[in-house]
C-alpha cells in the first residue's frame, strides 16, 4: 500500500484524524507507540531543529527532504510534510511533488504566501494572487505520479481578506485539484464551521500553542466538522524546554542526580528502539 492511501485511509477511518509533529526520526517512533495513526513534519521545525533557523522560508526542498527520509525510514505512519510554498516555479513544484513521493512522503500542505514567507501567526505576512496559487497546485497535480498522494492547499487569507476571502480561494484551490484546505490562523470555532459548511473536502485545523488560534478541543473541533487536527511543534516545544532545563541545571549544579526524573531511561529508550534484536542478530552473525 503507498503512503498516500496510507494517509487518505487514516482520514477516512480517524474522524477527526489527530496529526501530531514528529521533529526527527526517534520522535516518530515514539509517536507510532502511542498510537497515533499519521504524522507531520514542520517546516518551521525543520528550520528550527535541523538548521538552527527562524521560519521565514531560508531552507529548501533538500533541507526538508533529509528529515522526510529519515523519518519515512523509521516509521510505518503516514507523513503528511510542510513544502511552504513548493519552492519554485512549476517544473520545481512538480519536482518537489516527485522527490517527496520517492522520499516516502504521503500528504503534502502548500501553502499561498509569497516564496519570502513567514509563520502563519506573525503579522505582515503577503499572499500571492490566488491565479498564482492555482497554477502551484496545478503543477503539483501534475507532478503526482501516485494518485493517492493527498495534496492540501493552505491559505493564509483569513487574516487579510477575512473569511469571505478566503472561503472564495479554498474554492478555487479544490477546484483545481487540491484535495483538502488548511486553514491558518482562525481565530473562532465559528469561522471553522462556516468554512466548513462551504468546502467540500477535508479541512484541516491547525492548533499550534502560543499563536493566534485558541487550543479548540477534539470535541469541539468534531462538532464543526474539521476533519484533521495538526499539532505541529507540540512534543518538540516540550523536548525544548526540558533541554533548556538541563543545560542550565548542569552549569548551576554540576550533577544530573536531580533531573532523572525528567530523563528516558536507558532502558526505556533501547525498549523504543528494539536494541536487544540488533544484538542479538549481531550475536548469531558473529558466535564462534
Amino acid at each position: 500500500m503507498s503512503a498516500g492511501k496510507k494517509f487518505r485511509d487514516a482520514l477516512k477511518n480517524n474522524n477527526p484524524l489527530i496529526i501530531p509533529g514528529a521533529i526527527n526520526a526517534y520522535s516518530a517512533i515514539l509517536a507510532e507507540r502511542a498510537g497515533h495513526k499519521a504524522i507531520y513534519l514542520s517546516g518551521g521545525g525543520v528550520a528550527a531543529a535541523s538548521y538552527g533557523l527562524p521560519d521565514l522560508g531560508i531552507t529548501s526542498m533538500e533541507d526538508v527532504l533529509i528529515d522526510v527520509k529519515r523519518i519515512s525510514n523509521a516509521s510505518s505512519l503516514p507523513l503528511l510534510v510542510d513544502i511552504d510554498t513548493g519552492w519554485g516555479g512549476a517544473f520545481n513544484i512538480s519536482r518537489t511533488i516527485k522527490e517527496m513521493v520517492n522520499a516516502g512522503c504521503a500528504a503534502v500542505h502548500m501553502e499561498d504566501q509569497i516564496s519570502q514567507k513567514r509563520c502563519g501567526h506573525r503579522p505582515n505576512k503577503s499572499l500571492v494572487s490566488s491565479n498564482e496559487m492555482q497554477d502551484r497546485i496545478k503543477a503539483a497535480v501534475d507532478g503526482r505520479e501516485d494518485e493517492s498522494f493527498f495534496i492540501m492547499a493552505r491559505t493564509d487569507a483569513l487574516a487579510s481578506e477575512g473569511l469571505s476571502g478566503a472561503i472564495d480561494r479554498a474554492n478555487s484551490y479544490v477546484e483545481h485539484g487540491a484535495d483538502g484546505i488548511f486553514l491558518e490562523a482562525v481565530t473562532s470555532i465559528e469561522e471553522y464551521k462556516n468554512f466548513k459548511e462551504v468546502i467540500d473536502v477535508p479541512l484541516l485545523a491547525n492548533i499550534t500553542e502560543f499563536g493566534k488560534t485558541p487550543l479548540f478541543s477534539k470535541d469541539e473541533l468534531s462538532s464543526v466538522n474539521v476533519d484533521m487536527i495538526l499539532y505541529p511543534l507540540s512534543a518538540f516545544r516540550g523536548m525544548s524546554k526540558t533541554a533548556e532545563k538541563i543545560y542550565n541545571s548542569l552549569l548551576k549544579e554540576a550533577t544530573q542526580e536531580n533531573l532523572l526524573d525528567i530523563m528516558q531511561t536507558r532502558d526505556e529508550l533501547y525498549e523504543r528502539l528494539n536494541y536487544h534484536s540488533f544484538e542479538e542478530k549481531l550475536d548469531d552473525l558473529y558466535k564462534n
